[in-house]
């Protein structure tokens, strides 16, 4: 572990806490020349570094988190590097990987396991004959099938038109 005064512990952890990372407001004990030397040190290290926005520094003293401004006038603010937070030895915190999505499974004796139930059948079927059965009206019936069927469920649909049925929708084998 790299070796540190008591100051550049506080502000490294104190940066650490932040969501933005950056290290100033400093404590208020550390003005002037401890302040500029503490820093000094902290970048000379690389366990700190400046940051260049790309937005002129206006004088907030109630944000207090601009270092100093380059010669365009824009503000300079320091942050704490990978490197600082090893020193102090805070891991940053990875991302969370988003849980793999839930394979759902319709309820049994529903309306939707019902429409799977036809769709699965040898022959298929016809939104008028899904209609009857579900009781649903021609949109809700297409709407199913789009919605809950394929885009929450991952079914395939195929439809094909058989002749003295009409348009006969049916669940593609994988």
């Amino acid at each position: 572990m790299t070796k540190l005064s008591d100051a550049q512990l506080v502000i490294l952890s104190a940066a650490a806490q932040r969501d933005d990372r950056n290290v100033l407001p400093l404590p208020g004990s550390l003005r002037g020349g401890a302040a500029q030397k503490v820093i000094g040190a902290l970048l000379k290290r690389g366990l700190i570094a400046e940051t260049v926005t790309d937005q002129l520094a206006k004088a907030d003293p109630a944000l207090n988190r601009i270092w100093r401004n380059d010669e365009d006038g824009c503000a300079i603010l320091l942050h704490i590097t990978d490197a600082g937070l090893a020193a102090i030895g805070f891991e940053p915190q990875q991302p969370v990987p988003d849980p793999a999505p839930k394979t759902r499974k319709p309820r049994t004796g529903t309306k939707q396991a019902k429409l799977i139930e036809m769709l699965r059948a040898e022959g298929g079927a016809t939104i008028d004959e899904i209609v009857a059965a579900t009781g649903w009206q021609s949109h809700t019936v297409r709407g199913a099938m789009s919605g809950a069927l394929k885009k929450k469920l991952g079914l395939t649909i195929a439809s094909e038109k058989v002749e003295g049925r009409g348009r006969v929708y049916r669940i593609a084998s994988d």
